[in-house]
């Protein structure tokens, strides 16, 4: 259920700062199910949900649980002309390590085992607080470490590269899904579910009190205009000091009036993808050798592959994510990026949600890269059939990261600053004098 309020010029209720568009807001108090949205870009400024410890508990211990049960059995098997091979979960990872890519071995654990775990272990040490009743030790450093791993996860991600990875040599081989493939995909349903059921706003209540309004802060007006700025991990409404800086008076982080050099930081990360992004579409990610006879593999010919041997769908998934998504993310965030330097945006609920799609859809983009490493550790039988990395899956990893990298620096209240259309949009959501 979505709660609207509308927006008074002073209000008992508490007030937030929304962080995507800087407008202060009222939020009414919610009941479980119900959720408060910014009323001029529609971000969630708060959400409730139902026994948030409990359930936090519950699935992330789940979860824990059915990853440890992941990493000893087998992940998959594989059998070609007689010959048989068989892969642990870690294997691709350790692969990739014995072939001297450290790099992407490392990108590979932290990001579907190490990540997670840490991710579900610090809920679980925070949320058993309220429940046991004891004050978790260093609670605000855990509770802001919790908020800023959330994107770099990446497990489900894996898991549709595992199926696009046994779609590619089904023809070649016959495939088994073993134990540990099982577990791992319940690890990943039950790692999802734990971050939808998270009540951030409730935990920093029990972490850092309540959010204690201030005294001169006004709904209806932006942050900027009163120097005052939300917290992105608590998300307290906080004053700054002359020099527009502070900490935020709940969770201690630093904080800032806008991201420190914004759109330069955006703009450097985003002409490095460009640089990047050449070798990533050139060089081959990967090489198939057959009997002897080596096939080098760009990602446009594993497309094409994919689209002649009439695993179209699977095609499409591979070109999306590998092709359009990172041209579109660049192509995106520089617009963007060039747009906030026009003296008067239109539109900018318009280019906020092409932000927010941008930010969401970054890291599906690293399937190609796990389907390298995937087929690598699994296709390992001598002369008869093997695959071997190429440079260019170094190449398109860092285009992923780096691109993800920028949208994270690109603040988007930046779309928003402009005083003309950031006053009109403001006064359009002003209730009248004496409306509740």
């Amino acid at each position: 259920m979505t709660v609207s309020h509308p927006i008074a010029t002073s209000s008992p209720l508490p007030l937030r700062a929304c962080t995507e568009c800087d407008l202060v807001s009222e939020v009414p108090r919610l009941s479980p199910g119900e959720a408060a949205h910014c009323p001029r870009c529609h971000h969630v400024l708060a959400q409730r949900h139902n026994k948030p410890a409990t359930h936090v508990v519950a699935y992330a211990l789940s979860a824990l649980i059915a990853l440890g049960l992941a990493l000893p059995f087998t992940f998959i098997s594989f059998e070609a002309r007689g010959v048989k091979r068989a892969m642990g979960l870690s294997e691709a990872a350790n692969t990739l390590l014995q072939q001297h890519y450290e790099a992407l071995s490392f990108l590979i654990w932290w990001g579907i085992i190490i990540l997670p775990a840490i991710y579900l272990s610090v809920s679980i040490y925070l949320h058993l607080g309220p429940l046991w009743n004891y004050t978790p030790v260093a609670r605000r450093g855990f509770g802001r470490l919790l908020k800023r791993m959330e994107p770099w996860m990446m497990a489900d991600v894996f898991l549709i590269g595992v199926l696009v990875s046994m779609v590619k040599i089904l023809a070649l081989a016959e495939i088994g899904f073993g134990v540990s493939f099982w577990a791992y995909a319940a690890f990943v349903i039950l790692m999802l579910k734990t971050t939808r059921v998270m009540d951030h706003d409730w935990l920093w209540t029990f972490i850092g009190g309540p959010d204690r309004p201030l005294r001169h802060a006004r709904a209806g007006r932006t942050g900027r205009q009163q120097n005052m700025t939300g917290c992105p991990v608590c998300y307290t409404l906080n004053e700054l000091d002359s020099d527009q800086r502070g900490h935020c008076r709940r969770c201690s982080g630093a904080l800032r009036l806008r991201k420190y050099r914004s759109l330069q930081t955006t703009l450097a990360l985003l002409v490095t993808s460009i640089i990047l992004y050449i070798p990533a579409m050139t060089l081959p990610i990967m090489t198939v050798t057959t009997l002897g006879d080596s096939s080098p593999q760009t990602v446009i010919a594993g497309v094409m592959h994919l689209w002649g041997s009439g695993d179209w769908p699977i095609a499409l998934i591979i070109f999306v994510a590998s092709v359009v998504i990172p041209i579109a993310k660049i192509l995106a965030l520089g617009w963007l990026s060039w747009k906030v330097w026009r003296p008067y945006p239109s539109r900018p609920l318009l280019r906020h949600r092409l932000y927010s799609m941008t930010e969401l859809i970054g890291r599906w983009s690293m399937i190609d890269v796990f389907v390298v490493a995937l087929l690598v550790a699994l296709v390992r039988l001598g002369s008869v059939m093997s695959i071997y990395p190429g440079l260019g899956v170094i190449a398109f990893a860092g285009v992923v990261i780096l691109t993800m990298l920028a949208a994270i620096c690109f603040d988007p209240r930046l779309l928003w600053d402009n005083p003309r259309d950031q006053q009109d949009s403001v006064n359009e959501f002003v209730a009248p004098t004496g409306t509740s």
